[in-house]
């Protein structure tokens, strides 16, 4: 007795813990867009590389400020020999004995005229941010598309398996009339095992359409930060907003563009410090000195301000390969640029003749729909007069099928190969 509760205990224990590991969710496609956009572990990796870049430029901007340094020395000494020259009067000496030195000192540099080392410097920071900035968003278009796609498949694989279940009932039903035909002589036992035949192929396709569902489910999971157990409910496409054409007529400046613009910009900076090395630095300088040696000397109040210049010598035989250094960067940015927007334009003609493909396709289907329908009707009337034959009416099904998952497929294709436009002329844009 006590067995049997405890496995009952078990039983509801594991039930609960189930029920609450698998947490379902409703998402709508531009939630999934967004949702990858900021909260998937790629996109949390983005920002902080971006945070990094802005905090770099931030550090760039201190070294417009002066430089500071304070310094202090304690010294414990011998007993020295001093001799001093100065005349002291008479007398059989000054009898100084010290063994302690005491030196302070507080310097202060503001730079002055730096031949555009600092405001170059610093400005090659900021445009190093702008273009981790831009990369990140490019990425993070890349990361939402890819969630996309994971969503529409995950349409598309529920989908299949609610027709095929729909079916699957639909044959069930006919095994069951076919068992009665067969029994009454009616039909031949051949006709049976086909209709049990195709009924079994209908529950493998359901089972592989299911698995398809979960691995996708899964994957999308992962790519939004999801639990791994969390269960995207069924999909409707109803809401998605439909993609104005005209929008992606229009070509925008990609992302990718942006970041190597501002690289370029970072290159021309960093030409500009190499040439800045050819200039003299110029400084004010301030600073406070304290001496004290014990029993000889106190010095205070020994403030001091001025100008100081220092010119690096090196720079007129070291500075050229650096200079051409840059030049050659600059160049290969140049190239870069050249290439990615050839890159861009195959993917924009590209990605429009997939959507006038997937037009075509669509009208299609939904044609093939209405001629599969109309063709089972007539096949199915033709086999209860005894002029078709179960062939014929299996084919038939399997056609009505088929032609039901193309358009079903058909409707989130066309949405996905939009949004691939969209991505592709610059207008995918995640906030």
């Amino acid at each position: 007795m006590k067995i049997k509760y405890w496995s009952t205990t078990c039983l509801l224990l594991a039930t609960s813990v189930f029920g609450f590991a698998q947490e379902k969710k409703h998402l709508e496609l531009e939630e999934v867009i967004q949702l990858a956009a900021s909260q998937s572990s790629n996109a949390k990796l983005l920002d902080a590389q971006v945070k990094t870049s802005q905090l770099k430029y931030e550090e760039a901007k201190d070294s417009r400020l002066p430089d500071s340094k304070i310094s202090g020395t304690y010294l414990a000494i011998n007993n020295p020999t001093v001799d001093l020259k100065m005349p002291m009067g008479s007398g059989d000496g000054l009898g100084i004995s010290t063994n302690q030195l005491f030196i302070g000192q507080l310097s202060i540099n503001m730079p002055l005229y730096t031949g555009g080392k600092i405001k170059n410097g610093i400005k090659s920071a900021e445009d190093s941010w702008k273009a981790t900035a831009y990369e990140s968003l490019a990425s993070k278009e890349h990361l939402s598309l890819n969630a996309v796609h994971l969503y529409l498949g995950l349409y598309q694989a529920q989908q299949t398996a609610d027709l095929i279940a729909e079916n699957i009932k639909k044959a069930e039903q006919q095994v069951v009339d076919f068992k009665a035909m067969e029994q009454n002589g009616i039909i031949a036992r051949n006709d049976l095992l086909k209709a049990e035949l195709q009924l079994s192929n209908f529950k493998v396709a359901h089972q592989e359409a299911l698995k398809n569902a979960k691995v996708i489910n899964y994957q999308l999971n992962t790519l939004l930060g999801f639990d791994e157990h969390t269960v995207i409910e069924h999909i409707s496409l109803d809401a998605v907003q439909p993609v104005d054409e005209s929008l992606v007529e229009d070509h925008a400046e990609r992302n990718e563009i942006k970041s190597l613009l501002s690289q370029k910009d970072v290159a021309q900076d960093q030409l500009k410090i190499s040439k800045a090395a050819y200039h003299p630095t110029l400084f004010a300088t301030g600073g406070y000195a304290a001496l004290h040696v014990q029993n000889l000397v106190t010095v205070t109040n020994a403030a001091n301000i001025g100008l100081g210049v220092s010119y690096d010598i090196g720079s007129l035989y070291k500075n050229k390969k650096k200079i051409r250094v840059a030049q050659q960067q600059l160049s290969n940015i140049d190239d870069n640029i050249a290439l990615t927007n050839d890159k861009i334009r195959n993917e924009i003609n590209e990605a429009k003749e997939n959507v006038n493909l997937a037009k075509k396709k669509n009208s299609l289907y939904a044609e093939a729909l209405a001629q599969s329908n109309e063709n089972y009707r007539i096949v199915k009337d033709k086999y209860e007069n005894g002029v078709a034959d179960t062939d014929d009416l299996l084919e038939a099904d399997v056609q009505q099928l088929q032609s039901k998952i193309n358009l079903a497929i058909g409707e989130a294709t066309l949405i996905e190969k939009y949004y691939d436009l969209l991505l592709a002329t610059g207008h995918f844009n995640i906030k």
